[in-house]
């Protein structure tokens, strides 16, 4: 990039934190942190993704300071203010907008652009702020900065759009400096990183050692265990260094906090239903602590572990029965002056979902023809010595299982090293086959007749699916695909594009309202100058190799050349009738 410095926001589902470098050898030996939780008597590279809002929807704090302010706020506050916790999973699987909301721990709802872009907000200003402290009180703005967001490969582009919308909102960059912000993919932020490291900067769990070597050639998996997804790529080591992409990408949503949302299914199973709903709408800010504690404890050895019971959820329980009782019909737990102490052969099936959705990502990669030969375990999750165990004893005979000495910082830095260089990823798989709608002259020996309809022009078929790049296609990462047209009436003044996807075999597939096909987004281009009526030329030049796709329209007649966002976040998307043809 252009800008010499670079700020990286890891916006973690459970954690979030930001690196930064001033300069090219800093960002490629060791960007910065900023450590968090001086508050906490803590020294972490990232805080946690909590944000808490007043009852009028102002914004309060974000991180440590906004979890201990609703951990410490009385019951009958806590009721009236917005407090989200580990949020970004409202992101995973869906199809936004900018009028979606989000659930606070109170019940109530927000529109999730807002609460997105405030913590974004946040996370922007405290970065200036700590870089002007950690540079001698020298002053930065905003848009001194290249600036990186990451984000989940496996999520929709929708949820993509959003981030660089609410980071729009935010003020990190502003209308006419959006290449200021650069959309980068966790997994292949952390491969990046991952292929600095030393040979000897990574840890095994059988002592082995073992080193990553990064010739040219080398093919391995990097596993993104984050708190929400699991997020897996694959890449080879080019000549020259740079990564090539060999499967798409793929993962799940069985990151860390399944097995958080498992530990809080025993608790509920050991105190009954009607009193953990009575707890939950009673005593949040409480709730939220404990199962910041059982947090905790997935980083522990694995062994018997043992939870304080907040003082509310004793009382509660002491009014139906002595709490002993509670915990006689349960197996794998028992009550111990105060604390609940869980066996160890009951902790690991709490993470039985969750690895056994990894391990089938992995396999489901590995059947195939590449020449894996490392495993690389990054993200917030991988310091779970029960998660870097399983992996080492399911795959450790056959490949080399490795975790960098500090995995929740791999994606940080090596989003830093990619905003300096998008091109470390040289070129990645197409997730999907993508298309548009164009109409074609009718015939009736291939169309449908109710595909059929007439203007002043003639007669057409409706919906054409015109593939644009294929499922599993490899797109260099700045390779610019080409497609010409023309407008399907003579005075027409307004041409519009409808993009679609799918995952289905495309042989046999011709229209666009077929089954498995997905309408993604539109545009619109204006065509003035109409003198060579439908003999004029439209090019639709399309980016699908970066993180996010970008397309351009130039109207060749007037020589106007317009960069257009593809809209995946339209509330609705209307059905119209296509107004461009392929001769």
């Amino acid at each position: 990039m252009a800008n010499s410095y670079i700020i990286a926001i890891d916006f973690g589902t459970a954690y979030s934190g930001y690196a930064f470098s001033l300069t090219k050898r800093e960002a490629e030996t060791e960007p910065r942190l900023k450590y968090w939780g001086e508050q906490v008597a803590l020294k972490t590279p990232k805080t946690p993704t909590c944000i808490l809002f007043d009852e009028h929807e102002n914004f309060l704090s974000f991180g440590y300071e906004a979890q201990s302010a609703y951990f410490k706020t009385r019951s009958d506050e806590s009721r009236k203010k917005f407090f989200f916790e580990c949020f970004k999973m409202s992101l995973y699987g869906k199809k936004l907008n900018s009028d979606v909301t989000i659930e606070a721990a109170n019940g109530r709802s927000m529109k999730a652009l807002k609460v997105f872009t405030e913590a974004l907000r946040y996370l922007k200003e405290d970065a200036l702020k700590f870089i002007s402290e950690d540079s001698g009180g020298k002053q930065f703005i905003a848009s001194d900065f290249t600036w990186v967001v990451t984000v989940p490969a496996i999520w929709d582009p929708s949820a993509k759009q959003f981030m660089r919308e609410a980071a729009m909102q935010a003020g990190i960059v502003t209308a006419g400096k959006e290449d200021r912000l650069v959309i980068a993919l966790e997994p292949e932020a952390a491969s990046v990183w991952c292929k600095k490291l030393p040979a000897d900067g990574f840890k095994t769990e059988n002592n082995s050692r073992v080193t990553f070597e990064q010739a040219s050639g080398t093919q391995y998996i990097v596993v993104d265990c984050g708190g929400g997804t699991i997020d897996i790529t694959v890449h080879e080591v080019l000549e020259g260094g740079a990564l090539k992409e060999l499967h798409k990408a793929s993962g799940n949503d069985l990151g860390g906090q399944t097995v958080d949302k498992k530990f809080k299914e025993f608790l509920r199973e050991i105190f009954s239903d009607s009193l953990w709903d009575k707890y939950e709408k009673e005593h949040p800010g409480e709730l939220l602590k404990m199962m910041y504690d059982i947090s905790v404890l997935k980083e522990n050895d694995d062994d018997d572990v043992e939870i304080s019971c907040q003082y509310n959820l004793a009382e509660m329980a002491k009014k139906k029965q002595k709490m002993e009782t509670f915990f006689e019909s349960v197996r794998g737990v028992s009550w111990n002056q105060g604390s609940i102490k869980i066996s160890k052969e009951k902790v690991r099936s709490f993470y039985a979902e969750s690895l056994n959705g990894i391990t089938k990502s992995l396999r489901e990669i590995l059947k195939k023809d590449f020449r894996i030969e490392y495993i690389l375990l990054v993200g917030g999750y991988a310091r779970s010595l029960i998660l870097r165990q399983h992996i080492t004893n399911q795959f450790g005979g056959q490949y080399k299982v490795l975790c960098p000495s500090h995995p929740q910082e791999a994606i940080m830095k090596g989003a830093v090293l990619f905003g300096r260089n998008p091109a470390l990823v040289a070129s990645r798989i197409s997730a999907f086959t993508y298309g548009v709608s164009l109409s074609h002259r009718f015939d009736e020996s291939k169309h449908k007749a109710d595909k059929r309809y007439t203007n002043k022009e003639g007669e057409w078929c409706d919906g054409i699916f015109c593939v644009l790049v294929k499922e599993n296609e490899e797109v260099g990462w700045d390779k610019t695909s080409e497609y010409s047209c023309t407008p399907i009436e003579r005075d027409q003044t307004a041409i519009t594009f409808a993009f679609y996807r799918t995952e289905r075999n495309i042989q046999g597939l011709m229209y666009v309202d077929e089954w498995g096909v997905e309408k993604i987004g539109s545009i619109i281009l204006e065509s003035p100058v109409t003198a060579r009526g439908m003999n004029r030329e439209i090019k639709l030049q399309i980016k699908f190799g970066a993180t996010e796709m970008t397309a351009t329209a130039i109207d060749v007649d007037s020589g106007s050349t317009v960069k257009i966002d593809l809209d995946f976040m339209a509330k609705s998307i209307k059905s119209f009738r296509n107004n461009v043809w392929q001769k």
